[in-house]
């Protein structure tokens, strides 16, 4: 039986592992915090590695070490009804609700939005533009070709070769500013390390990951690789490539937006920041060339999320709509979001996001070391339900303002933060985590020594 890949195909794996992740997320985000972080920046990209790069391999990892099928089969591991919540949870997440809105978003205001008129309707800009961006999207997921593939493998290199260029201007500009003299802002005062942490988050690479991690771990086992310990090591290995080079994009971007604050306030968003910083140091043709390369690379990505979420709910319920039903219900529900603009979806992701994650996270956890309670799913449930309970807290806590203040909901808060810990940092379903990972092997090692003592 074959036990690992030959070079080529390690690089072929790596390729594609790159290209799932790779969005307009893993741009905008790692500039804002190198805007906001300033001298912090080092301490702060860390976090940011951590939930952005770290989690993303490991949740590949999980799907193929559980033999598992995909997400739907992994969070089975619970049980069906929370495997089906939690899946077109997650499918909507990274899909209609913020990811695919969040692609039409980025394009418009990194390129369009900064050659308009500032006196003109900017809102009826986004109107025009985004139709036509979903026209585009839906005509591709319905009658999908050999185009996107040919996008795909142009365009990502000379996207990647345009980045760098941007890059190295940027930081060997006279104008750019050191580091060190960067005052950080916001949350990364005082946690640069939690607030990086949780701005990882954002890129939505770790829920992507259960989402589209099947179709690595499938490629490895069509190249000859079936063994789960030795799909799950493979997968590892070739993701080590492409998780460095995403960690030092990620290292490269946030130092540029750190420096950027030399000649650029801190902008309201990295997609704000990104056009800015290009327009700065390369002019308006720098501009007009990222504008048109992030709005085919965002299209790109939106004809993928389209069309893997019409294929999932057209799986998980076959009675339903047919697949084309699905794909354009969605491709609506992206349009009417995206129209509120890139800093409001991002505001309002945030709140789901802070519920998803810890949810995703032990869930990857428990599929990596399942083998040493057998899956037993009394542990699963344990530390997922406990797991859910503090997620939800994180949801209410990190809605806007206004919408807490509607439903009363700042006294609550309040009261339950003063009781959980580590909730001021974002992490309060870390202990109610691992209280439900206590009662759950101890429920499982019982019940093994009552079997044993009855046989």
């Amino acid at each position: 039986m074959k036990k690992k890949l030959t070079v080529k195909e390690y690089i072929y794996v790596a390729s594609m592992l790159f290209g799932l992740f790779f969005g307009a997320g893993n741009l905008i985000f790692p500039v804002s915090v190198g805007q906001l972080a300033g001298r912090h920046m080092w301490t702060a990209i860390i976090g940011l590695l951590i939930t952005g790069v770290g989690l993303p391999l490991l949740g590949v990892a999980a799907l193929g070490l559980s033999r598992s099928d995909g997400l739907f089969s992994l969070s089975s591991k619970v049980n069906r009804p929370y495997a089906y919540f939690f899946t077109c949870l997650l499918y909507l997440t990274i899909g209609p609700f913020f990811a695919i809105p969040r692609c039409a978003t980025v394009s418009f205001t990194v390129g369009l939005e900064q050659i308009l008129p500032q006196n003109g309707d900017l809102q009826l800009y986004l109107l025009l533009f985004t139709v036509a961006f979903f026209i585009a999207a839906l005509l591709f997921s319905l009658y999908p070709g050999k185009i996107l593939t040919w996008v795909g493998k142009i365009l990502n290199p000379f996207f990647l070769l345009f980045l760098g260029i941007l890059i190295v201007v940027a930081l060997v500009s006279p104008s750019a500013a050191p580091i060190s003299s960067i005052e950080p802002l916001g949350g990364y005062v005082s946690q640069p390390f939690f607030t990086g942490f949780l701005q990882g988050y954002n890129t939505m690479d770790a829920l992507a990951s259960l989402a589209f991690g099947i179709i690595v771990v499938q490629v490895i086992r069509e190249l000859g690789v079936t063994e789960p310990g030795a799909v799950a090591s493979n997968t590892a290995k070739a993701g080590i490539f492409s998780c460095l080079l995403m960690g030092v994009i990620y290292v490269a971007v946030t130092a540029m937006g750190a420096k950027s604050r030399g000649v650029l306030p801190a902008a309201e968003n990295g997609g704000i920041a990104l056009a800015q910083i290009s327009q700065t140091y390369l002019g308006r043709i720098g501009l007009l060339i990222l504008a048109i390369t992030v709005t085919l690379a965002c299209l790109k990505t939106a004809v993928g999320l389209i069309t893997s979420c019409a294929e999932t709910f057209n799986g998980l319920f076959p009675k339903g709509p047919s697949y084309r039903v699905w794909a354009i219900i969605f491709t609506l529900v992206s349009l009417i979001i995206a129209n509120f603009g890139l800093s409001t979806i991002i505001d309002y992701s945030v709140p789901v996001l802070m519920f998803l994650y810890p949810l995703a996270i032990t869930l990857i956890l428990l599929a990596l070391f399942g083998k040493f309670f057998g899956h037993d799913r009394a542990v699963y449930n344990w530390v997922i339900g406990l797991t859910l309970v503090a997620a939800l807290y994180d949801l209410l806590r990190t809605l806007p303002a206004a919408l807490r203040s509607a439903c009363h909901l700042d006294g609550l808060i309040e009261a339950v933060g003063g009781v959980l810990p580590l909730s001021g940092l974002g992490l309060g379903w870390v202990c109610p985590a691992a209280l439900g990972l206590i009662i759950g092997l101890s429920v499982h090692f019982t019940a093994k020594g009552r079997s044993k003592s009855v046989t």
